[in-house]
């Protein structure tokens, strides 16, 4: 039998940023990439594999512009293989849309310069989530490359790896890490030797194929040596080859490969430094948060945008980069220095104002229509609800109660929430410095109000404000002038007044229709207010319980909730906080020996904010007295402890079957974790999390095997369930389902001072330098979590938890109207509608003149996705927009079908 041959991929690993912000590194990828140039340019046969991120590209040209058309010919020639991905990502800390438009941004620019790589490089995430099969194969990819997370029991180089779909990809197993071939390297004149003894060491992994050599690690240039040491008597057996020209010799629907199905999260074979998750929680809040804003403005902006088409696309390009960039598995994870967690948090701050720039132009286009005394409000779901809605509107009679109506005059229901102050200004001054105040107004704007009426009498000026002026106009000119007589006239001290017309703060229940806009108008008129159904509507008895017809809520003794449903499911100590110690590091929780946990509030006070019957809300405000840090001996929490107030809102809204927390206080402490549990009614043996495009069913253990603890900690995306409850979330956040399965604790907080520690307490190795990172202490910095309890038996299907998830996370758009006051309120119009059976949308968007709908479903069994709206044509597409096949369409609607768990994209025109 013939010797396999090793087939060299001379490489780089390029953390974009990590422990040196990204500039510092970019310095140094321009003198690698200058070099890897020269090389491919003086040797045909040299090849080299750019980390499967097309950003390395992007970041290299900025600084080399005039190096472009040489990339490209090495590109088109195949020595040096870019793409397919923009950025190498952290696959759990960002929404599955987010990970197509990172493969779209690599893939798009990768092709304009010669082509991608055909190779979902995954070399060195922390893990790997479920979908991932699908979305290469979706994107026309049927190879994947990777190393940490595959479990203990393979044995072989290559395996097929399935998504919950049946989707399927083959998998080119880095087991020995992306720079195993660099100790055949460490001595070249006993090259010879040390590449027969690596054959021989992974004979039983490759059996006759050729070993898979990869050439390089972080940061890493190419041998200046290499060519010439593989051509030497030495490199007998060696080639030198791009990745893609390895991996694609292998068949990837080859049966005899062993299957692996869904995520990995092994720790068997390598670290998946699983602390990241809950490490810089503010970069995961963020990345939610830009990912939000900006996709509502999309959907918005393909919907209702008066705007040329397309004129927007730049703007989301550079809002989604923005996003895609800080994906990067040493960003948005925050395992880096504090200059690149600031770095991440100012980009994806960017992104997010891109959106809502984009939002608000389209809102406030579409709120021409509506006349200035009412409100435009919009669906930001594509299917129909009633919305809850704050509006400030004008109310100038203190007694008389306020009515709500919406286009065609149907009555609906309001809440006051509070009145506003109406005295914004009361001085004297001397009448020479009356021209003080006129200089405070711009145009018509005084005091962020505009100037509805002005009175000028002997030593006294008043204005009257308002939002919105009831007179059509207001001369500046004419005031100046009178007021400079009155102040010859009285020339002593003066008073001046500004008075607004009173308002008010109001709940507004508005019925929309799918991804809908309609507009309400909240006034005094006489007429008949909608009143709240009694039987669903919020109630609170004392200054304890809030119910609804859906959930009933109790504050115990020391601040925990008691939970219940109408199925008879009640879950008690809801919301106990639990700061226990942490000697750990950025990359791995690692609990001190001898660990102080403060689980008990030194006091409790209960208040009532809202009384319903919209929306009530209590406060309630626990003291805790906290360690202050770790003491000198790092296994031993300090004796010294500091105080705490965290506040915590309880909020139960009419119609919805689940309880909103808001938990927010400002952290005095080092060193420790804070996590929030929600008992369950009976021990449960497996959690269901939500995450990129799939539900994860996980048990209590993680398998371990290599140099770190397998800590059961896991992400959740939108929601996470177990048991009898289901907790529905803001943004990625890390759980547990501790020990005995009778409570899920959720991360709010990780406090910790160091990048890695040299000695871990959970982890064999340091994970990176031993670097300071006063940041990620968050100390004296808020901490702020939003998330809900559904209490119900099943778990998360008959929850609808991915329905609820949506409908949680993605509140109402209003704008005030700007058309003349008075008229009539425009008739209420829907958008894209999408139904089915566990049915959810990922994006809607505005392509290349038509709108694409991006399709997921969320559920084990087949099911039909109905998509209705304003087309003619509808065309399944891939993940990359390339055409399937044409869907038929009857009267606006197109029904598609989905096998579980399916990932489709649609365009319609």
């Amino acid at each position: 039998m013939t010797e396999p041959e090793i087939v060299l991929v001379p490489h780089t690993h390029w953390d974009r940023e990590w422990y040196e912000p990204f500039q510092v590194f970019r310095l140094k990828l321009v003198d690698v990439v200058d070099d890897v140039i020269a090389r491919a340019g003086a040797d045909p046969e040299f090849r080299f594999t750019l980390d499967g991120q097309f950003a390395a590209v992007e970041d290299y040209l900025e600084m080399r512009p005039e190096y472009r058309s040489r990339v490209a010919a090495l590109v088109a020639n195949g020595q040096l293989s870019v793409g397919p991905w923009f950025v190498l990502l952290d696959e759990f800390l960002c929404s599955g849309e987010t990970i197509v438009r990172n493969l779209e941004l690599g893939w798009q620019g990768a092709t304009a310069l010669g082509g991608a790589m055909p190779v979902g490089y995954l070399p060195d995430m922390f893990g790997h989530i479920a979908q991932m099969p699908q979305i290469l194969a979706r994107a026309g990819i049927r190879h994947a490359c990777l190393w940490r997370g595959a479990p203990g029991a393979l044995a072989s180089h290559g395996w097929r790896w399935e998504a919950p779909d049946g989707s399927s990809v083959r998998v080119e197993y880095l087991f020995d890490g992306y720079g195993n071939a660099l100790g055949v390297f460490a001595l070249p004149d006993r090259l010879g030797e040390a590449a027969a003894a690596y054959r021989d060491e992974t004979r039983s992994w490759y059996g006759d194929d050729p070993v898979l050599g990869m050439l390089g690690t972080d940061h890493s240039a190419p041998r200046p040596d290499l060519m010439e040491l593989v051509r030497g008597p030495g490199g007998q057996g060696l080639s030198v080859a791009g990745l893609g020209e390895y991996v694609t010799r292998f068949r990837p629907d080859d049966p005899a490969l062993p299957v692996v199905v869904g995520e990995l999260r092994s720790h068997a074979r390598g670290n998946i430094l699983p602390g990241v998750i809950s490490i810089r929680v503010g970069l995961k809040e963020a990345m939610a948060r830009a990912e939000r804003v900006v996709g509502e403005a999309e959907a918005l902006a393909a919907q209702y945008d008066t705007a040329t088409p397309g004129e927007r696309a730049r703007f989301f390009r550079l809002a989604w980069r923005r996003i895609v960039e800080s994906t990067a598995h040493d960003s948005v994870t925050g395992c880096g220095v504090d200059e690149t967690a600031d770095q991440v948090a100012a980009r994806l701050a960017e992104a997010a104002q891109l959106g809502r720039a984009v939002r608000s132009s389209v809102l406030a286009s579409m709120a021409a229509t509506v006349p200035s005394d009412a409100h435009l409000v919009v669906n930001t779901v594509p299917w129909p609800r009633t919305v809850l809605v704050e509006l400030d509107v004008a109310a100038p009679d203190p007694s008389a109660p306020t009515t709500a109506v919406v286009a065609g005059g149907a009555a609906v229901p309001v809440q006051e929430l509070e009145r506003s102050v109406t005295t914004l200004g009361d001085e004297k001054l001397p009448a020479a410095d009356l021209d003080k105040v006129l200089r405070r107004i711009h145009g018509r704007e005084l005091f962020g109000q505009q100037i509805d009426d002005y009175t000028v009498a002997p030593g006294a000026l008043d204005f009257a404000v308002a939002k919105v002026p009831s007179t059509p106009e207001f001369d500046l000119a004419a005031l100046r002038s009178e007021l400079a007589e009155a102040a010859e006239a009285e020339p002593g001290e003066w008073r001046v007044r500004t008075v607004a017309r009173q308002r008010r703060r109001v709940l507004v229940a508005v019925p929309v229709d799918a991804s809908g806009q309609t507009a309400v108008r909240v006034s005094q008129a006489a007429g008949r207010a909608e009143a709240v159904d009694a039987a669903g509507g919020v109630a609170v008895s004392g200054d304890r319980v809030l119910a609804s017809r859906d959930v009933r809520v109790e504050v115990a003794d020391d601040g925990t909730l008691e939970v219940s449903s109408p199925d008879g499911t009640t879950l008690t100590g809801v919301g106990r906080l639990v700061s226990g110690g942490d000697r750990g590091d950025s990359y791995n929780f690692g609990p001190p020996a001898g660990d102080v946990v403060v689980d008990t509030p030194t006091s409790v006070e209960v208040t009532v904010v809202e009384s319903g019957p919209l929306r009530g809300m209590l406060r309630v405000v626990r003291r805790y007295e906290w360690p202050e840090s770790l003491s000198d001996d790092v296994d031993v929490r300090s004796a010294a402890t500091v105080p705490v107030e965290v506040t915590t809102l309880v909020e139960v809204r009419t119609g919805e079957p689940f309880m909103r927390l808001d938990v927010s206080f400002v952290n005095p402490a080092r060193d420790h974790r804070v996590r929030l549990h929600v008992p369950l009614p009976a021990s449960a043996t497996e959690s269901a999390a939500d995450g990129q495009f799939a539900v994860t069913v996980r048990g209590l253990t993680s398998e371990g095997g290599w140099g770190e603890y397998p800590l059961p900690t896991f992400p959740a995306s939108a929601f996470v369930s177990a048991g009898a409850a289901t907790v529905l979330l803001d943004h990625v956040t890390e759980y547990e389902l501790t020990g005995d399965g009778s409570e899920l604790a959720l991360t709010l907080l990780r406090a910790v001072g160091w990048m890695s520690v040299n000695l871990h307490p959970l982890r064999d190795e340091p994970a990176g330098s031993e670097l300071e990172v006063p940041g990620a202490q968050y100390l004296g910095v808020p901490v702020r979590t939003r998330l809900a309890v559904v209490p119900r038996a099943g778990g998360w299907g008959p929850s609808r938890a991915p329905r609820l998830a949506e409908e949680f996370r993605h509140e109402p758009l209003t704008a005030p109207g700007s058309a003349t006051a008075g008229g009539a309120l425009p008739p209420s119009s829907a958008g894209i509608s999408v139904g089915g059976p566990g049915v959810v949308t990922s994006s809607i968007r505005s392509l290349d003149g038509e709108i694409e709908v991006r399709l997921v479903a969320m559920s084990a069994a087949p099911t039909t996705a109905m998509v209705a709206g304003s087309f003619t044509t509808a065309t399944r597409t891939d993940l990359l927009g390339r055409p399937l096949e044409p869907l038929t369409v009857t009267g606006g609607r197109a029904d598609v079908e989905l096998g579980p768990w399916e990932i489709a994209t649609v365009r319609l025109s």
